[in-house]
């Protein structure tokens, strides 16, 4: 008579791709630490390139150097990463405005306007980004990986305006970038064998990050 097949052994972090899926990742995966690319020059793109620069509590310079966040890296065993698809939708010519506050004189009021509903939407995407990225921060945590620690797409979203003069009044919720702590998330995902698709086309995606001990 043969023996009974002995069940497969659940791999130890698949419970977090599950719960990813069913928070709307279209796509998640794990890999190890040493495949996470942390570079110095990120950080020119903060610096030069965006007004949350020294403005909020989870930007430079207030955030973790890249030099601090590598040795912080060493000290995890597994790193999940997480695409979101954002529902905020440019159209033609937004792409032309960098940013919402970068206008010419020429610039026609109805492309300013379109501009600002895309930020808008893009404002309530990283805060749906990040809500689940706390819930997996969290999962994990329920299982015993106490230090778990989750990163999320753009700059912080939770207040109109930082509370920069005094302290953060999101403190369990606030996230670093992971740009912020010098990720090239490019870079990154292509070591993982996924992608993310810049410039977009319609939609952005969102990228989250969550190290896992």
């Amino acid at each position: 008579m043969a023996k009974p097949r002995r069940k497969t052994k659940t791999k130890e972090f698949d419970f977090l791709l599950e719960e990813a899926k069913r928070l709307g990742a279209v796509e998640a995966k794990l890999f190890n630490p040493d495949k996470m690319v942390v570079e110095d020059r990120v950080l020119l793109k903060c610096r030069t390139g965006c007004d949350s620069y020294g403005k909020k509590f989870v930007c430079p310079p207030f955030a973790p150097t890249p030099d601090e966040f590598r040795k912080m890296l060493k000290e995890y065993r597994k790193i999940l990463i997480t695409k979101f698809p954002g529902e905020a939708e440019a159209v033609e010519d937004v792409g032309r405005s960098l940013h919402k506050n970068q206008y010419s004189p020429e610039t026609p009021p109805d492309l300013k306007e379109r501009t600002k509903d895309f930020w808008n939407g893009w404002g309530s995407d990283k805060k749906r980004i990040l809500a689940a990225m706390l819930d997996l921060e969290k999962a994990a945590f329920n299982r015993g990986y106490t230090l778990a620690i989750s990163f999320t797409a753009g700059a912080c979203a939770l207040c109109a305006k930082c509370n920069i003069e005094a302290t953060c009044t999101h403190p369990t919720m606030a996230r670093y970038p992971e740009h912020a702590l010098g990720v090239n998330v490019k870079k990154t995902l292509k070591n993982i064998g996924m992608s993310i698709k810049f410039p977009f086309e319609k939609h952005p995606e969102g990228i989250g990050i969550l190290l896992i001990d």
